[in-house]
């Protein structure tokens, strides 16, 4: 059974989806953009059949997910996710958890096992090491890749902005389709998800985000010191193994590769065949038993 549970973090009214016994290890799964929990709802019931606890939040500007106080910079900055989520981990009084997630809930997990390793377990994270390097976001990719990076160009600009405030679900649907090609979803499945983006604060956490990456505007001050240290490009000391879609229509297989020099501990990297950008929605099993094996990498 899941319950909804909600915290409060410094900032947050944060709402999470809790299955699985209480006394278990904990497993946190993290959604990126443009997803929300549902990416997991098979892996949760795996993860619940092996003796798993489970936690699945809405990140900031998602679902059920609120801002304490209408004051505060709906910033959406890699610093501001991995501060939310250890606050997180302090408010539901975990110690330690294993973290998983994709895309922003991956950089979101990447972040708490590189600056606070005593808090994690293990972890599983999807397209390699993928802390931003901000200082060097300047320096522009094969033009290949530029293209595939058009959506975060289109949200630098107001037009961008109005685009994704009055077509956010079609806008978002279309990033499901180039992101996972070989993924056959139907309709059902992505209204599920495309629910949790008429949180009021969905635009503007988003468009920040990717604004922020690319140096075009200011961050939170809150988060200053978290993002000094995130620009040393700190490794990652936790058993970790990282999941690539093979078919990742954003960030192409080959890029993960050499990542392991970023990684300190135990490092496993697993090529999803016909996976695109979204594995644990699009291949659970697979999702979960990467889980299941970190934990037994890390000795639990």
């Amino acid at each position: 059974m899941t319950n909804l549970v909600r915290v409060r973090t410094a900032v947050l009214d944060a709402a999470c989806e809790a299955s699985g016994p209480q006394d278990a290890v904990p497993v946190v799964l993290l959604h990126g953009f443009p997803y929300d929990p549902r990416a997991f709802d098979d892996v949760t019931a795996l993860l619940n059949q092996a003796g798993l606890r489970t936690i699945v939040p809405y990140l900031r500007g998602y679902g059920a997910t609120r801002f304490l106080s209408k004051d505060t910079p709906r910033s959406g900055e890699q610093a501001a996710l991995g501060q939310d989520l250890l606050e997180l981990l302090d408010a539901l009084n975990i110690e330690r958890a294993i973290l998983a997630g994709f895309d922003w809930g991956g950089r979101a997990a990447c972040i708490v096992s590189a600056l606070w390793p005593e808090r994690v377990l293990a972890l599983v994270s999807c397209t390699g090491y993928n802390i931003q390097d901000i200082a060097r976001s300047q320096k522009p990719a094969d033009p290949a890749q530029e293209l595939r990076f058009w959506y975060q160009y289109y949200f630098h600009t107001e037009r961008g902005r109005n685009g994704l405030t009055g077509n956010r679900g079609e806008f978002c649907k279309l990033l499901w389709k180039l992101w996972s090609p070989a993924w056959a979803f139907d309709e059902a499945t992505f209204d599920r998800t495309a629910a949790s983006f008429a949180n009021d604060d969905f635009v503007d956490v988003v468009i920040h985000s990717y604004r922020h990456r690319l140096q075009n505007a200011p961050g939170d001050p809150r988060y200053a010191g978290i993002e000094a240290r995130l620009a040393a490009q700190p490794k990652i000391s936790v058993p970790t193994i990282n999941i690539h879609g093979a078919v990742d229509g954003v960030n192409p297989v080959r890029s993960s590769e050499g990542h392991a020099k970023y990684f300190g501990a135990q490092y496993q990297r697993r090529v999803f065949e016909g996976v695109g950008h979204n594995p644990p929605q699009e291949d659970p099993k697979g999702f979960a038993e990467a889980i299941l094996d970190v934990r037994k990498m890390a000795g639990e």
